[in-house]
């Protein structure tokens, strides 16, 4: 495998295709990142046929949506079960996707903070070597701008022009130029997230797809690496017509871990209180989003027929992932910045039909610093340097149909609240506030018991305790000074 050192191109202007290219430019293969925002995993078909029924319908027997086009990257290539956010917030655990670094690193610890300018992403090495790399929908990753198209600053990314910095708008138009705005405005004129009577046309995700479909159309024929953020599932729980009544009839339930824990063993990280969680069950909201999943699904199935009828699906990666998830009520808590696997645990299918065996499905840990270099090695590219994640290529291109492996991954939480290491068995999570937790995966998948004093878990603790002490002296974030770590 061509693990050639990004230091040789460090030199190289910003000057698309002044990097390596190979002598055959149609054996190189396309990449395709589907990205969305706060997504939980249990809501994909792939990932419940891998769960237990009780882990799989978690708010309600049988109440789903079905994603038949997700379902087919993974059914054609391979599944991660054990993918985390480094942190599970939008900006740092995106600057940890785009380098493989730690959010630290970046810059980016916390959300809103513009990433630093010498970071190297993917898109950066594959742009230097000859790729039409291209960006759409939300960056987060400069600063507080809200909406700010086309950000100066492009990271590799040529073609940013529908690149938006933040906010969660749903419904999208452009000027006469051709350039993107808000599709929705106040009384002030200024942009609003509200739905504004948005269709098929209009809706972000099908706008963000219309608008992906013509790169991918001019840039068919040349090696290509396109990134589309869509800003759902992530809250306000709003989609147009007619998703937005295609749940409502559904059973839903709230998730058997609401109030399960005892006030007074509540983790320190856990709110309590109707504040960031706590909150009443909303049946609606929850029909939203499954709606927003729905959507997001049919939206996938339109590229993935693309690539079929052009006759590049076999060349073509295909990755589907997400920033972070999001907890819809287990633990009596919403939205996201918990270690708990609703929060932290990410959706991460890939296909790649010419190297990946499909069907596969990984039982390993990793975090999405391991992204980048991972898609790079996968690729045959140059390798960043200065990426602290691991290339786990090897992963995916083994002949084993599915692989079981007790790595050890690490996360934070973006303030220091808490740090945690977690395997696919384990989790062990120090915070700055209450005691110590140790979740065992496999007897415990609700996360309600802690074996932390556990005489039988003192290997178990053990290993993850000098694994976490490990990667938080290196990773040097705001947890090695905020969070209360024991000697053991």
């Amino acid at each position: 495998m061509n693990r050639r050192s990004f230091t040789k191109w460090a030199a190289v202007g910003l000057t698309a295709g002044t990097g390596s290219v190979l002598a055959d430019k149609q054996k190189r293969p396309n990449l395709l990142v589907i990205h969305t925002d706060e997504h939980n995993f249990r809501t994909l078909g792939c990932y419940r046929e891998q769960l237990s029924e009780d882990q799989a319908f978690v708010w309600g027997k049988g109440v789903k949506v079905d994603t038949p086009h997700i379902d087919r990257i993974a059914n054609e290539g391979a599944i991660c079960m054990n993918y985390y956010a480094t942190s599970p917030v939008c900006s740092p655990s995106r600057a940890s996707f785009m380098s493989g670094q730690y959010p630290i690193k970046t810059g980016t610890w916390k959300n809103s903070i513009p990433m630093k300018d010498e970071v190297v992403t993917f898109a950066e090495v594959l742009r230097r070597e000859g790729y039409a790399t291209s960006y759409l929908g939300k960056w987060h990753l400069d600063g507080k701008g809200h909406p700010q198209f086309a950000p100066q600053r492009k990271f590799g990314f040529e073609d940013n022009r529908f690149m938006w910095n933040g906010g969660h708008w749903k419904k999208m138009a452009q000027n006469d130029d051709g350039s993107p705005r808000v599709g929705a405005t106040n009384h002030k004129g200024k942009p609003t997230g509200k739905l504004d009577n948005a269709d098929e046309k209009s809706f972000t995700t099908d706008w963000l797809a219309d608008r992906s479909l013509e790169i991918l159309e001019r840039d068919r024929h040349k090696p290509f690496c396109l990134m589309v953020s869509i800003p759902d599932p992530h809250s306000p729980n709003t989609v147009r017509k007619p998703y937005d009544t295609m749940f409502a009839d559904l059973p839903f339930e709230p998730p058997r871990t609401r109030k399960r824990m005892p006030a007074g063993t509540l983790p320190g990280w856990r709110s309590s209180e109707n504040k960031n969680g706590g909150q009443e069950f909303d049946k609606q909201k929850m029909s939203g989003y499954f709606g927003m999943v729905k959507c997001i699904d049919e939206n996938v199935g339109r590229l993935l027929q693309f690539l079929d009828e052009k006759g590049i699906a076999d060349n073509t990666i295909v990755v589907f992932t997400s920033d972070h998830g999001d907890m819809l009520y287990e633990h009596d808590q919403v939205n996201k910045g918990q270690p708990f696997d609703g929060s932290a645990r990410i959706p991460f299918v890939i296909r790649y039909p010419k190297k990946i065996k499909s069907g596969k499905v990984i039982h390993k840990a990793y975090n999405n610093t391991d992204f980048a270099p991972t898609i790079l090695g996968l690729m045959g590219a140059s390798f960043i340097p200065s990426a602290q994640g691991v290339d786990c290529s090897e992963d995916l291109l083994s002949k084993d149909q599915k692989i079981f492996d007790d790595r050890i991954s690490y996360m934070a939480e973006a303030n220091g609240l808490w740090v945690a290491t977690v395997s696919r068995k384990h989790k062990l999570i120090y915070s700055s506030k209450g005691e110590p937790f140790l979740f065992d995966l496999e007897k415990d998948p609700d996360e309600l018991i802690n074996f932390y004093a556990d005489p039988a878990y003192k290997t178990v603790l053990k290993t993850m305790h000098e694994a976490l002490v490990t990667r938080m002296t290196m990773v040097q974030g705001p947890e090695s000074k905020k969070t209360k770590v024991p000697v053991i």
